[in-house]
């Protein structure tokens, strides 16, 4: 498998789920701005979101796609063993979460309580409006979590771009709502906005289900029963799901410290700030994540330990190649990009200086986010799930701690830097782990590109500041203006870090060649298949 063409094809259909995101983001701060009503919609939609990367798309799909792959492995090819476990699977999975579904729905008050620290000095009513967009909400965490099921079949059968379209869907239904059904007020917008994330969560589902048949697949329901396999599943899911979850975690607990001990505001500051930083980790990050888990899976279920050796460092490699520029460019630029996108409506100046300020923070844990996302399969592919959590826990009370001790002197910029520093610290312990054991080590072609890499991102995003002070002007100016300016230090920035990797030597001629004829023999090898 072509890592680069999998992980691009997820990263363009993310692309295209990040664009429509930033849309609706737009939309949202134009419609609500950073109020009370934005700050109860997004402490609603925290908690669906925290248990999606924990439970469904992380826990879910690092325990099942390594359990299927080897089911089919194991009869030389035969999809027939991985759909019954696949089967056994979605028959218990299905009345836990309408059991848990229920419970999270009954326990709304103290569940919110506990998100936002019962919010900064607001009235009964307020909080009340908070626990009903919650209720509204949680049902979508029942919904993505069958998606991941479909999702981690296909991704298993190499079908990775039906499940990459699918978030797709969540921004153009929150967009469709806040075009044709946003209210007189923001509060009624954000409550408009919490039934479009419960409607999303159906659309994909039946998105995915449809893929799935299309594709051969058919899943029954049938009445539950604890297999050994399920049992093995749900043993690895727990453990799992903080080693996959832990930056969503650092953010709800971050969330929760903003929203209680800070002004009205400072949850939005976060959250857009956030948005942005997902952009670039979208991208890489959840590209590689999908792309090298059933991939090492099948390498190592096939006694190939040397190349899913290969597939990790690659993998380094690009999430290196992608990050690290990413990160210079959402520090140097983090006011230009939040004030054209965002500053309109009810997004003030002030709103856009506050959250390039957390911006800046979150960049400098980018590649570390990511990075986590290349190094977990090497454990998840092996079934070990329970070493990740260990370290996610570690990460999470170092993000707590900083968080404490940041907050109130950094006030809204301290969990960010808070969240950034504990995914390093998570990175670290997992390289360390996966190196001790011999599962992981950096071949020769990897260091000797990093440092370079590094030092290129360095020389881009100085270049990156002289140009922001030139442009100035454009930056605030206008809307179609600031795009402009925009566009001239997006497409600066690439061409300087382009020109870059080649003076640092991170890259050369013969690696463009390499490429070039790479590509040259894969496409004769797809006119030569097409020949009777």
């Amino acid at each position: 498998m072509n890592l680069i063409r999998a992980t691009g094809s997820i990263g363009v259909l993310t692309l295209v789920s990040r664009v429509l995101g930033f849309v609706r983001d737009m939309l949202m701060a134009r419609f609500v701005g950073a109020t009370f009503a934005s700050d109860a919609f997004l402490v609603a939609f925290r908690l669906p979101n925290m248990f999606r990367a924990l439970f469904a798309e992380g826990a879910f799909t690092a325990a099942f796609i390594p359990m299927f792959n080897r089911k089919v492995a194991e009869e030389g090819g035969d999809l027939k063993p991985g759909l019954k476990f696949a089967e056994d699977a979605l028959s218990v999975l299905l009345p836990v979460l309408v059991v848990f579904t229920i419970i999270m729905l009954a326990a709304a008050t103290p569940v919110v309580w506990i998100l936002s620290g019962g919010f900064n000095g607001v009235s009964a009513a307020q909080f009340a409006y908070a626990v009903e967009l919650s209720r509204i909400t949680f049902p979508y965490l029942l919904f993505i979590s069958l998606v991941s099921l479909f999702g981690g079949i296909l991704n298993s059968i190499g079908k990775f771009w039906v499940a990459a379209a699918a978030p797709i869907l969540l921004n153009l239904t929150l967009i469709v709502a806040l075009l044709g059904f946003n209210g007189p007020t923001e509060a009624d917008t954000a409550r408009v906005q919490a039934i479009a994330v419960t409607v999303s969560g159906v659309l994909q589902l039946i998105w995915l289900m449809a893929a799935c048949r299309r594709s051969g697949v058919s899943l029954r329901v049938r009445r539950p029963r604890l297999s050994p396999d399920v049992k093995r599943l749900m043993k690895l899911i727990l453990p799992a799901a903080a080693g996959a979850g832990a930056v969503q975690i650092n953010l709800v607990i971050s969330t929760a410290l903003a929203a209680g001990l800070l002004a009205e505001g400072s949850v939005s500051y976060i959250y857009y700030a956030d948005r942005l930083n997902q952009l670039p980790l979208g991208l890489i990050g959840i590209g590689l994540g999908t792309v090298l888990l059933p991939t090492i899976s099948r390498q190592l279920g096939g006694g190939r330990e040397a190349e899913a050796m290969e597939t990790q460092n690659r993998g380094m490699e690009l999430a290196l190649f992608l990050s690290l520029p990413a990160t210079a460019a959402l520090m140097v630029a983090a006011v230009p990009i939040i004030r054209t996108l965002l500053e309109h409506g009810a997004f003030t100046a002030h709103d856009t200086v506050q959250s390039a300020y957390a911006l800046s923070a979150f960049s400098l844990g980018l590649p570390a986010y990511i990075l986590v996302k290349v190094l977990t399969p090497g454990f998840y592919a092996r079934s070990d799930t329970r070493t990740p959590v260990r370290f996610a826990i570690i990460a999470i009370g170092v993000n707590l701690v900083l968080n404490l001790a940041l907050i109130l002197p950094l006030k809204h910029v301290g969990p960010a830097l808070a969240t950034a520093i504990s995914a390093w610290v998570n990175v670290a312990l997992l390289y360390r782990a996966l190196h001790g054991r011999g599962h992981f080590v950096p071949d020769a072609r990897l260091r000797r590109r990093a440092a370079r890499l590094l030092l290129a991102s360095i020389i881009m995003g100085a270049a990156l500041y002289g140009i922001d002070l030139l442009i100035a002007p454009m930056t605030g100016g206008a809307l179609w203006t600031r795009i402009g300016g925009l566009a001239i230090l997006v497409g600066g920035g690439t061409a300087i870090y382009a020109a870059a990797t080649f003076l640092t030597g991170a890259f050369t001629l013969a690696d463009l060649k390499m490429l070039t004829r790479r590509r040259t023999v894969d496409t004769a090898a797809a006119a030569d298949k097409g020949k009777p």
